[in-house]
């Protein structure tokens, strides 16, 4: 609708009212003795929302999955529906499922949906259902959660290097899965919260402003991940013997890397802009000993499988300390209040 201006009148000598224009409360479906809810938003303006019934509030969906398409490409689609917010996805198949899509459809769903369930199927559909409470697992929550699992990974894939342990570095790879996990779950809540400031509150978001920020705060956290997982997989491809002298210099940057990593996040839970200047300044310190360590490497008489694989791994040490400065940079910009806004 366009915008439209009301005159705000003083009834009974105290109260402030204002009218509400029809079209708007036809379309909502709001009559007399309805409640509104008013919520104030930090930059002083209101949202003025319906209250409806919490069956009213279930959003349902229905998927035709594709027989042209692969099982990814479907599964994305599922995946594009669970982000949005959909509490029940039925899935519909032309020819029926067959039994091996049948059960890789309910795997992906548990191993990649966190809160999504399969409630209901036959031949030709699976129902999806969403358990998830927003408000009894906090964006804190959720963070905290997929920084220790990524610190777990960075400790280990190190350790996995230095000792040549292939087992240890499987078991890293296998926790990306994880930190994949929690990425849609809180990219789930965070388009929620843009369009629920009461939401956004519950789950510790502030002003909805943040939303953003958090939102390229957890992809970077993802992609740390990514790279934590490339230097396992790369770790289990090497020749080098256990404790090589010449690999201590990597050991020493991947130590700085998670600590890094830490004081990233120490300047995130408190919003303290000098801790995340302080992390800017040791992210650029990394990636110069990384550079140093990668001239080296080109130097050294090694075969050119465990040069591949050794350059691979510095690489992803290089683009963890920038993802980590990435944080820090966005934890700045939400340090900073914008004139005249209130922090809730």
């Amino acid at each position: 609708m366009k915008e439209e201006k009301r005159r705000i009148q003083l009834t009974g000598g105290s109260t402030f009212t204002v009218s509400l224009p029809i079209k708007w409360a036809k379309e909502v479906g709001i009559k007399q003795g309805d409640e509104l809810s008013l919520v104030q938003r930090s930059d002083n303006s209101l949202i003025v929302t319906p209250v409806k019934d919490k069956k009213e509030q279930i959003k349902s969906a229905e998927l035709v999955l594709s027989e042209q398409e692969s099982f990814e490409g479907n599964f994305r689609c599922i995946i594009a529906h669970y982000l949005v917010g959909y509490d029940i996805v039925k899935l519909l198949f032309p020819d029926g499922f067959g039994a091996d899509e049948r059960k890789r459809i309910k795997e992906e769903v548990r191993k990649r949906l966190i809160g999504m369930e399969i409630v209901g199927e036959s031949a030709g559909e699976i129902v999806l259902k969403s358990f998830l409470k927003y408000e009894d697992f906090t964006l804190r929550d959720a963070i905290r959660s997929m920084s220790k699992i990524i610190l777990s990974m960075q400790e280990d894939a190190i350790t996995s290097l230095d000792k040549r342990d292939p087992n240890l570095a499987a078991d890293v790879v296998e926790r990306d899965n994880e930190i994949d996990r929690f990425y849609l779950l809180i990219v789930r809540q965070l388009k929620a919260a843009m369009n629920d400031s009461e939401l956004a509150k519950k789950i510790g978001v502030g002003r909805q402003r943040d939303s953003l920020g958090y939102r390229i705060i957890v992809k970077s956290m993802e992609r740390i991940g990514d790279h934590v997982e490339n230097i396992a997989k790369n770790s289990m491809m090497m020749t080098l013997p256990a404790g090589f002298n010449c690999l201590d210099g990597i050991k020493e940057v991947g130590i700085s890397a998670k600590n890094l990593f830490i004081k990233t996040l120490a300047s995130l839970s408190d919003l303290d802009i000098e801790k995340a200047n302080d992390a800017i300044k040791d992210a650029n310190i990394l990636t110069d000993a990384v550079e140093a360590i990668n001239e080296r490497i080109l130097a050294e008489e090694w075969s050119v499988n465990d040069k591949i694989h050794t350059l691979s791994i510095l690489v992803s040490l290089g683009r963890i300390a920038k993802y980590c400065e990435d944080i820090a940079e966005v934890t700045i910009n939400m340090g900073v209040s914008v004139a005249g806004e209130l922090r809730l």
